[in-house]
């Protein structure tokens, strides 16, 4: 199965230590490739009538090209990096999508007070893993 692209917020802090993580557990670069939801390669991917509808979250292009938010988002990473965080996923698969996305939201509401803001969209990373990165 071909990567797929995680669209992540540039400008928070949080959003590039889970994408460092997420590219930690993903060694291979089999499951994810990345891109800000600012930069042009979102606006090629989602029709602006599509992203105006987007809430402010992770947003997950599936292989498929179904798009995922939020919680949804975060299982369906969980489970495509698989090993113990299919278990996790799973988990949290298994609770109400309402109560779910109240906790990212939760999350997300603090981010920015949380994380410091980086400079740069993309995180600074060795040239081998800034070619899992699309602008």
């Amino acid at each position: 199965m071909a990567p797929e692209i995680l669209f992540y917020d540039g400008d928070c802090g949080f959003c590039h230590r889970c994408v460092r993580i997420v590219i930690a557990l993903d060694r291979a670069g089999e499951a994810f490739r990345f891109a800000p939801i600012d930069g042009p390669t979102f606006r090629e991917r989602v029709a602006p009538e599509v992203a105006a509808t987007l809430p402010d979250s992770i947003v997950v292009e599936g292989a498929d090209g179904a798009l995922l938010v939020r919680s949804a988002a975060v299982v369906h990473v969980l489970r495509r990096i698989g090993g113990f965080w299919r278990l996790l996923a799973a988990l949290l698969a298994a609770l109400p999508e309402g109560l779910r996305d109240r906790l990212y939201d939760a999350v997300a509401g603090s981010r920015t007070r949380l994380f410091e803001s980086p400079e740069a969209a993309c995180p600074v990373l060795p040239p081998r893993l800034r070619a899992r990165f699309d602008p």
